[in-house]
């Protein structure tokens, strides 16, 4: 009996992973392969969608809030504690290949132009840290000269103008109204157009969930008014959040106060993560 289940679960995902493509390509033909169409079509599966239960907290008013996420790379020490802090937080599998936030190093050699850039899931550092569920970079340039180095905290950027809303077929990915993107599992169907839209990597396949995951600056944290968990285990700081809506608030501060860019502003996605202390070679 338990396999029959098991195996009648694993047929109606099929199923339903068909049927999206199907209204994918069905709606390509009503709509003329027009983009504009295509993406209001997609913009009111998505208010659909939205409008189920999606509040992981009682009472929280999601108009009366826009969160925003500052990155400080001068002061990032690539401990990778916000790494580990996720991973525990939210359930991420628990190997070095699948991860909500990661940080990359970026290192310059003496004579050389162009940075070299690792993170924790590159094989040596995976060989470093002598496990798949703790983090560490490989001191694997103490012997070189190095001329400039820095590490780069990455999140999903829960864009303004987020291209995976847009390429979502059922509407599981959809954007809050104070700002944040989020997947419903319910209705993700295993498809991964949002993993191939996505302009920063920030999505990934779980496998064992048999769903698309990333980042949701902890959600269910922020909404109780908590920190997300990465910036409450940041030993330095380098992680900045909070309310645009706020003046006064850590993140309103931080992007006034700085010279301040996002990354890749040219794909349009409007993204709300803010950084320092980056070059024009970080994207």
């Amino acid at each position: 009996m338990k396999k029959k289940t098991k195996l009648s679960s694993v047929a109606r995902r099929s199923f339903l992973r068909g049927l999206g493509r199907a209204a994918t390509y069905t709606g390509a033909l009503m709509y003329g392969g027009r983009p504009d169409a295509m993406r209001n079509a997609a913009a009111k599966s998505s208010e659909s969608a939205a409008a189920r239960e999606s509040f992981p907290t009682p009472d929280y008013d999601w108009t009366k809030h826009r969160w925003g996420f500052g990155v400080d790379a001068t002061k990032c020490i690539g401990c990778l504690r916000c790494v580990e802090a996720c991973k525990i937080e939210n359930n991420v599998p628990d190997d070095a290949h699948h991860f909500n936030t990661w940080v990359e190093r970026y290192v310059y050699l003496e004579g050389e132009t162009r940075a070299r850039i690792d993170s924790q899931h590159d094989p040596v550092n995976i060989a470093a840290s002598g496990t798949q569920s703790k983090y560490r970079f490989a001191n694997r340039y103490k012997d070189a000269k190095v001329e400039k180095a820095f590490f780069v905290p990455k999140l999903c950027n829960q864009c303004t103008h987020p291209a995976c809303v847009q390429v979502c077929p059922t509407g599981a990915t959809f954007q809050t109204k104070d700002g944040v993107v989020l997947i419903d599992d319910k209705y993700c169907i295993g498809c991964q157009y949002c993993v191939q839209a996505c302009p920063y990597g920030a999505r990934y396949f779980n496998v064992r969930k048999g769903v698309t995951q990333k980042c949701y600056w902890c959600y269910h944290r922020i909404t109780k008014g908590l920190q997300p968990a990465c910036v409450e285990a940041c030993p330095v700081g380098a992680r900045v959040f909070g309310d645009l809506m706020d003046k006064q608030s850590p993140i309103s501060l931080f992007i006034r106060n700085n010279r301040v860019q996002v990354l890749r502003p040219e794909t349009g996605n409007a993204p709300n993560v803010y950084y320092v202390g980056i070059d024009m070679e970080v994207s």
